[in-house]
């Protein structure tokens, strides 16, 4: 198949998930995919969402951007057991050095990696009024393993691209399905579910995302639909300990998996909550998509090249 992604590379930015089944790209310019690609992978090079093999993984990396005329620049995603996330409280600092040092502060006892092995960050969730009238924030704070995050920049630096950073691929899961949700209700939280190589969790308030984990259970397996269901009720349960959680109110699929109308029907009956199928791009327009792609595949890359151009 023809397809390009170098033609207007100067717009948009461009994301590249590296899926354990599949490379996909995609080129993202304000609400319109402007170009997107994707390929197999070979089985081996990714497992669990973590580099197996760098020099094979670079070698189909730089076949792939050759064949799709990729851009040197991208953003790349993660999502494996080396990634931990979790919700703090803290006074509200609004100085940025002073929330760094608190947050790495809160961070020694939070996560459970020594920080001179992790890659650290944090966004500011919200704010509220503590009960005895000081100002709290609540941070998401992320930790990632830092020679998984090497591992992944080498093969991509190898195969002769750019990263210009790496995000989860659950944040840009949420970036690009929560848009076109009816308006964000504070009082609930949706469970958004990308079943794709990596069966990928993410809980989000809005469009502000609070937990997430990659799922063991695999979509196209027997009996996946209580599989999979088992171990999204654990996450909401786990999620429902954290600081401020919410009630999830539905599950939202996205990723290949999502094509399978009966595991989508499964799902829905095993938990016991409305379960719905949400479109691919969001509210992007996916008329620059070539035909015999298929949209499921473009989820995570094309919310991974919003945050590039955020």
């Amino acid at each position: 198949m023809a397809f390009s992604l170098r033609k207007n590379s100067d717009r948009g930015g461009v994301g590249l998930d590296i899926d354990g089944r599949y490379l996909a790209a995609a080129q993202v310019d304000g609400r319109r995919v402007l170009r997107a690609a994707s390929r197999e992978l070979p089985n081996g090079l990714v497992r669990d969402g973590e580099v197996v093999n760098r020099d094979q993984l670079a070698a189909a990396l730089k076949a792939f951007a050759s064949q799709a005329d990729l851009p040197k620049n991208v953003r790349l995603g993660v999502s494996n057991q080396q990634i931990v996330v979790r919700v703090v409280e803290l006074p509200r600092i609004d100085d940025e050095k002073q929330r760094e040092a608190a947050v790495r502060f809160q961070a020694a006892e939070a996560i459970a990696m020594p920080l001179d092995e992790a890659v650290l960050d944090h966004q500011v969730a919200g704010y509220a009024q503590a009960p005895d009238g000081g100002a709290r924030m609540q941070v998401v704070l992320v930790a990632a393993r830092r020679s998984m995050i090497e591992g992944l920049l080498e093969a991509a630096k190898k195969a002769g691209l750019r990263p210009e950073g790496v995000d989860l691929d659950a944040f840009a899961l949420v970036r690009t399905l929560a848009s076109e949700m009816p308006g964000p209700d504070e009082q609930t939280a949706r469970v958004f579910c990308h079943l794709g190589g990596v069966s990928n969790l993410a809980i989000a308030v809005g469009t502000t995302c609070f937990f997430t984990r990659p799922l063991s259970a695999v979509w196209d397996d027997d009996d996946a639909g209580s599989r999979l269901a088992d171990e999204i009720r654990l996450s909401i349960d786990y999620y429902m300990t954290q600081p401020q959680a919410r009630p999830v109110g539905e599950v939202v699929l996205s990723g290949p998996g999502s094509s399978d109308g009966a595991l989508v029907e499964s799902l829905g009956i095993h938990l016991g909550l409305p379960a719905t199928v949400a479109s691919p791009l969001g509210v992007l327009d996916p008329s620059a998509l070539k035909g015999g792609e298929d949209p499921h595949r473009f989820t995570v890359a094309a919310g991974l090249a919003m945050g590039a151009a955020a």
